[in-house]
Order: C-alpha cells, then sequence, then structure tokens
C-alpha cells in the first residue's frame, strides 16, 4: 500500500509518515528493550497485530466492582465533566505507561501486583509555612471527592477519556500554607526497587538483575533518574482543574494506573500527571522533571497539549483514541490544551508557547 508523505518543519524540514502509527506511539529511543526491538523486527510478519490482540484480550476482562468502592459526586468545577465517550475500563487499566513496572503498555496491569498502596504517607514541605505528612486516610477525608472525567493525551499521540475520583489539589496545597516565595511544585514518586521491578539503585544492581532474570530492566540508569519527578508552576498546580485523583470508574486507583494517589493535569501531555506520590515540595526555582533532565529537546518543562507545536519525531496535529475502531481506527485532531483553552488559556497570556513548550 502506497503511503502518502507530508512535509512539515520542526525545526528542519523533514518528512512524515502519517500511516505509520508505530512512531506515534514509541518510547524514546534510549529506552528500547530487546523485547521491543523484538516487536518491531516481527511487526511485518504479523507481531503488531499480536500485541493488539493481548490487548484486546485484557480488554475482555471484568470492568469495574473488583476494588474498593470510592463514592464521589459531580463535579461542578468548569470544564470537569467532558462530554466525549468515555474509554472502556479494561483499556484504561490495561494499556498506559509506568516505567517502574516496564515499557510495554500492558507490562504495568501485569507487573504492578507488587505495589503496596496501603501504609502510604504523603509530605509536603519546602516553601511552606507547616510542612505536613499526611497518611491515606487523613487525605481522603480532606476534601469532598468529585468524579471529573477529563480527556488523557499521551505525548506519544493516543487518547483516552477517563472518569477520575478526587479532589482539587489547591484544597491539599492551602493546608500547608504556601510562602510567598513559592513559585514552583514538585511531585516525587515512589521509587522502590522491591515493589517496582524495573527502579534500580544502581548500575551495580541493574547489571546484577539483567544476569539474573534473563532480561534488561525497562528504564536503564542515567536514562530516567528515580525516583520518578514532576514540576508545575503554583498557578498551574493551585488550578481548579488540577485534580489530586484516588480512583477511577468509581472505585480506588489501581495499582498500574498510580495508586494511591497520582496527579491529573488534564490540558498537559499524560506524563506530567505523576503517579504514586510520596512527596511534593514548594520551591522558588523551576524543579527539573525526569523527562525533561532525560531529554529536553523532546520533553520540556511545561508540556501543554499543543498541536501546533510537534514533537521532534512525529507530529502532535492528530490522535488515536484508544477503543475507537479497533487497530485501524481513524485519527481525530488535537484541540489546543486537550480542550480545555477556555480554562487554562489566560495562564499562559503573553508567553511564546512555541518556545515554552
Amino acid at each position: 500500500m502506497r503511503r502518502r508523505l507530508k512535509e512539515f518543519t520542526m525545526p528542519l524540514f523533514r518528512f512524515h509518515d502519517p500511516a505509520a502509527p508505530a512512531a506515534s506511539e514509541i518510547t524514546p529511543r534510549a529506552l528500547w528493550l530487546r523485547r521491543r526491538e523484538w516487536l518491531a523486527t516481527t511487526a511485518l510478519a504479523g507481531g503488531a497485530l499480536g500485541a493488539w490482540a493481548s490487548r484486546d484480550a485484557l480488554a475482555a476482562t471484568p470492568g469495574p466492582g473488583r476494588l474498593a468502592k470510592l463514592p464521589a459526586e459531580r463535579s461542578t468545577v468548569a470544564g470537569a465533566m467532558v462530554e466525549d465517550r468515555l474509554t472502556r475500563y479494561a483499556d484504561v487499566t490495561g494499556y498506559n505507561n509506568f516505567y517502574e513496572f516496564g515499557t510495554d503498555k500492558t507490562d504495568p496491569a501485569r507487573l504492578a501486583h507488587t505495589l503496596k498502596p496501603r501504609p502510604w504517607t504523603l509530605t509536603i514541605e519546602g516553601e511552606v509555612r507547616r510542612t505536613r505528612t499526611f497518611d491515606l486516610d487523613e487525605l481522603l477525608k480532606l476534601a469532598p471527592m468529585e468524579e471529573r472525567i477529563y480527556r488523557l493525551r499521551c505525548v506519544e499521540g493516543w487518547s483516552m477519556v477517563i472518569p477520575w475520583v478526587g479532589f482539587s489539589l489547591a484544597a491539599l496545597l492551602k493546608q500547608v500554607e504556601p510562602k510567598g516565595n513559592a513559585k514552583f511544585v514538585e511531585f516525587v514518586s515512589l521509587a522502590d526497587p522491591t515493589q517496582m521491578p524495573d527502579v534500580r539503585s544502581s548500575v551495580q544492581d541493574w547489571v546484577r538483575d539483567n544476569n539474573s532474570i534473563g532480561r534488561r530492566p525497562a528504564v536503564s540508569p542515567g536514562v530516567l533518574d528515580w525516583p520518578y519527578r514532576e514540576g508545575l508552576r503554583l498557578d498551574e498546580a493551585m488550578h481548579p482543574l488540577t485534580l489530586l485523583a484516588f480512583g477511577l470508574y468509581g472505585e480506588v486507583l489501581p495499582n498500574q494506573n498510580g495508586a494511591p494517589l497520582r496527579l491529573v493535569v488534564p490540558w498537559k501531555y499524560g506524563f506530567k500527571s505523576a503517579k504514586s506520590i510520596v512527596r511534593i515540595r514548594l520551591l522558588e526555582k523551576q524543579p527539573v522533571s525526569s523527562w525533561e533532565r532525560a531529554n529536553a529537546r523532546e520533553y520540556g518543562f511545561y508540556s501543554n497539549v499543543n498541536p501546533t507545536v510537534d514533537h521532534p519525531r512525529w507530529s502532535q496535529a492528530s490522535e488515536r483514541r484508544i477503543g475507537e475502531d479497533g487497530l485501524f481506527s481513524k485519527k481525530r485532531p488535537t484541540l489546543m490544551f486537550n480542550g480545555y483553552e477556555a480554562q487554562v488559556a489566560s495562564l499562559y497570556a503573553g508567553m511564546d508557547l512555541r518556545r515554552f513548550y
């Protein structure tokens, strides 16, 4: 089948093939595993179809009801209840990125059973008047739980629509009383090699485990520095749409989706929404996030969804909605700020969004 080539510039003239979905759903080159390379090699012989067949098998698993219920009221925050068709529970919980458990999209669902979401504490420190440590039960009672239906747009070119349960992060940050010089918020995820099979504390551990289990860990030391870190400006973190999520589809968060609590920032690419958070720091200076440290050219600090700013290796003008029309689903146009422009564009008034990507 002849593929139509489209020419675009970012930052030089280069060619992009919109008929090649693998280019928009790959993990950065430095993180490829031998198994991913094998899949790429065998795709022409049906390997790619086999990988999708495995994902469809996961989609056949039972839906909500397997985990503890997390009652919530429908949110009244402007923009918090999009009317798009929901992504199936099995897709939301069976197809995602959580590199502490592997880089294949189905790895977290298979391997995250080792994560222990209780007991759990969250410490908030830095430029605050009241440093505090909360246990999970305190957090669950901190503010009324709301259901919010958000679009999720992955930087890799796929998207979902997910009914989250949680409350605005601002409700938590107000508890610690940010100081006047607090300008940024850093989020730190759990990094425990006893619970997370692809977190290694040293190169020696990485080599040892490579030899003992016969495969390369998903992310080698020096590519992503554990623990996983993300950051927002304080005004972004305090925006009503920025959600501290404890559940989805009316249940507590499954391990593979970032249990027991995670960030959800719906107008930014998905990697900005840190999972399994154990520490929040309020800072005067802008922090360096994990992906920014790994490759600042490809993953900027802001990472707002912007169809006019391409990733250096693929276009961001369109996306494929997971679960729609099977393997060969049509792509849909990507919306500025993922469709939340009316709510959040004022945060970036006067900024060059091509420079501050």
